[in-house]
């Protein structure tokens, strides 16, 4: 199977790993736009029980700003999503790789914002396992 993002498995609780993630993204410059609490959505909707499940939107304004310009169907991919879920007594991370999108346009312009959103993120999953 094609990785599409950075994993790192954490010896945290779910909601350390959520701040921790969180923090770590401020720091390589994304604000979280959108958190979406999967478990509580699917109860509510669905009446489903469901692990603890979170799908962050992640962005950084000048890099969104570079690819929007360069193309406006380019927010049909953004923003970059971070998912945050329970396995067993560990928390999963899973920050998408920019690059991985690029696949689908291609577009010079573009590739250099994706690679740089990619170091970032990057060093983001790097951050947490520290």
């Amino acid at each position: 199977m094609t990785q599409l993002g950075f994993q790192s498995t954490l010896k945290l609780p779910y909601e350390a790993a959520l701040e921790k993630v969180t923090e770590a993204l401020k720091a390589e410059g994304f604000g979280v736009l959108t958190s979406i609490d999967v478990k509580d959505t699917m109860k509510k909707k669905l009446d489903a029980d469901f692990r603890k499940y979170t799908i962050l939107g992640a962005c950084n304004p000048p890099l969104a700003n570079k690819a929007l310009t360069a193309r406006p169907d380019v927010g049909l991919l953004l923003p970059c999503n971070v998912i945050v879920y329970e396995e067993g007594d560990a928390t999963v991370v899973n920050i998408i790789d920019p690059m991985s999108m690029t696949t689908l346009i291609q577009d010079p312009t573009l590739e250099e914002v994706a690679e740089e959103a990619r170091q970032r993120l990057k060093r983001v999953s790097e951050a947490i396992q520290k």
